[in-house]
């Protein structure tokens, strides 16, 4: 079986899970009672897949869908804040074929990148607990041990950016002894061939408080393009 073949199987059990009550109570309940300017559309309401080129050489990990964001269109970082900002500047570096995505089923493909979150349905006030953070865990390992052409991953969050580095730990892909500090603009040698970068999340929170404004955002994933270039 292909790569491409076992990311697809993967995301279709991703899918189907319901390890998490709560979370799947939540994710029903939105996706049921919806919100007024969403009313007319037909809810996702189930765990959310990831995407991308299955040879990618970065790899974007956030926190989890939003509730009326990736819980209604069924696709990471679609037809919401965070998706506004992170397409854009996917597209600037050439890791999108387009500056937009609106629904799952749109013309956006990913080049050399692909996209994952720690958490796989929206929770209540975007705060998962650590038993939902443990259960969903299995997913992202075992994208990371399918994902063998990556070189640089960028944690959306301290959430993200600390999941990512257990989870490479736990697999034995990172050297490193202790774990590294966050910060927006981090980047972490994990191994000779990979790196770990740090940015604060593109949620609506953090940039309409000015939090994280575009050219911060954008100086991250110039950084990853420009490791790239300098690793075979």
């Amino acid at each position: 079986m292909t790569t491409a073949a076992k990311l697809c199987s993967l995301q279709e059990t991703i899918i189907t899970c319901r390890k998490c009550p709560r979370l799947v109570r939540w994710r029903e309940k939105i996706a049921k009672e919806k919100v007024a300017r969403f009313k007319d559309w037909d809810y996702w309401g189930k765990p959310v897949p990831s995407f991308g080129d299955p040879n990618a050489r970065l790899l974007v990990v956030g926190l989890a869908p939003a509730a009326h964001g990736a819980n209604r269109t069924g696709r990471m970082f679609t037809s919401d804040r965070s998706g506004s900002l992170l397409y854009p500047t996917l597209h600037k570096f050439g890791f999108a074929n387009q500056p937009t995505s609106f629904n799952r089923n749109d013309d956006l493909r990913l080049n050399d990148c692909y996209i994952t979150a720690v958490v796989r349905c929206a929770p209540p006030q975007n705060k998962p607990t650590p038993k939902e953070l443990a259960n969903c865990r299995p997913y992202l390992l075992e994208e990371l041990r399918l994902l063998t052409s990556l070189r640089v991953i960028v944690g959306l969050g301290k959430v993200a950016f600390e999941a990512v580095f257990r989870s490479l730990k736990e697999l034995g892909m990172t050297t490193l002894k202790t774990r590294p500090v966050f910060g927006h603009g981090a980047v972490v040698p994990v191994a000779p061939q990979l790196f770990l970068l740090g940015s604060y999340h593109p949620s609506q929170q953090n940039t309409f408080t000015g939090k994280l404004t575009e050219a911060m955002f954008v100086d991250v994933f110039r950084e990853a393009k420009k490791l790239l270039g300098k690793i075979n």
